[in-house]
């Protein structure tokens, strides 16, 4: 019982040591904030860096193959809905279907986020 008074003390000190502010514990980390996600502010630089780009799948010229325009709101607009667009890019893409951007690194977790959030609210032109 002596021994297991200090270890108690021990335990109980180390665990209010802890630290719950994330800028503190992380600092330079940013955080992802999905809370006012709009095309022209968010969603454009993610097509425009991964997938609108020369010579890739969803620009001007390379939607004859792709069949999916998206340099212009009415190109992502048109499989904003279709499940297909998310699961793509999350790396769980449908059967027939390729992860996204093809060829590349996987998107950050923030643009995923932003692009679920988005889609998830109607994929609005704002």
């Amino acid at each position: 019982m002596k021994k297991a008074l200090p270890i108690a003390c021990a335990l109980l000190t180390l665990g209010s040591c802890y630290n719950d502010k994330y800028n503190e514990a992380y600092p330079g980390a940013t955080t992802c904030d999905t809370t006012t996600v709009s095309y022209s502010m968010d969603i454009v630089s993610i097509l425009n860096t991964n997938c609108a780009i020369s010579g890739g799948c969803h620009d001007a010229a390379g939607a004859s193959v792709s069949g999916h325009n998206y340099t212009n709101y009415a190109g992502i607009k048109a499989v904003a809905s279709y499940d297909f667009l998310i699961s793509d890019i999350t790396g769980n893409p449908l059967p027939g279907h390729n992860s996204m951007p093809k060829n590349g690194t996987k998107l950050p977790a923030c643009d995923i986020d932003k692009m679920i959030r988005w889609v998830n609210e109607g994929a609005p032109d704002n």
